[in-house]
């Protein structure tokens, strides 16, 4: 994965963390990916792996649709109840973290910055992955696709995640792993570093100008040196 580096320092030190859930926390869309494809073969449709990278960061509605116009609406309703299946096996085990996220959240929660999800999933099933994951008593606040009107790239599960934790959106930092989940946290006033999983960013996503990190594990050190900065009476 070709990434910019370094990643630039922050420019402030956040009042608090919003994180995304697939892809970023969770090792899910591999899964998902899998689940989606599995029930594919199994009802005999012919559906290329870039279909189902088209739908990383988006709601419930893009992935309908995209499979819809593939193979039909009757046809893509019979594919994602089955997937639906497969998944929630795979997500009430308990999936895969990804590499550094227990560490930021222990820091974070030993340094008192507050922490919430905000996720393009529904909330039951948003709920039951954190659980399985060992994720959900890291976080003060989890606002899903199910408490907003619109989905990602709108701005509103950002927003409403900032509400929550009563912090200024311009003094939120987010993490997220999807172009679309960046525009919405951009959307949102908010300032993003990504985290890039299964797809690599694009000139179109280069050309937003937030910083992209190679893991997690890189947010830790930009995180600590932000808070030095303010106690050295840097500007924040």
């Amino acid at each position: 994965m070709n990434l910019p580096a370094p990643v630039a320092p922050l420019p402030f030190a956040p009042d608090a963390v919003i994180f995304d859930m697939d892809g970023l926390m969770l090792d899910s869309e591999r899964a998902i990916n899998a689940c989606m494809a599995q029930a594919a073969r199994e009802l005999g449709h012919d559906i290329p792996d870039a279909l189902w990278l088209r739908m990383i960061g988006g709601g419930d509605g893009l992935c309908r649709r995209l499979v819809a116009e593939r193979i039909g609406e009757a046809a893509a309703d019979a594919l994602l109840e089955r997937s639906e299946v497969l998944y929630d096996a795979v997500a009430n085990a308990g999936i895969d973290h990804r590499p550094g996220i227990v560490d930021l959240l222990e820091w974070l929660v030993a340094r008192g910055l507050p922490r919430a999800v905000a996720t393009s999933t529904r909330r039951p099933l948003a709920m039951r992955k954190l659980q399985a994951a060992g994720l959900l008593p890291y976080f003060d606040a989890v606002c899903t696709s199910s408490d907003v009107a619109r989905p990602k790239p709108a701005p509103d599960v950002y927003l409403l995640a900032a509400r929550t934790l009563d912090v200024a959106p311009s003094r939120c930092l987010v993490l997220e792993d999807s172009p679309t989940g960046v525009r919405a946290a951009l959307a949102a006033g908010m300032t993003p570093i990504q985290v890039p999983d299964l797809l690599s960013p694009d000139a179109a996503t280069l050309a937003l100008g937030h910083r992209i990190a190679p893991s997690l594990e890189v947010v830790v050190p930009m995180l600590q040196a932000a808070l030095v900065a303010v106690e050295d009476g840097r500007p924040d």
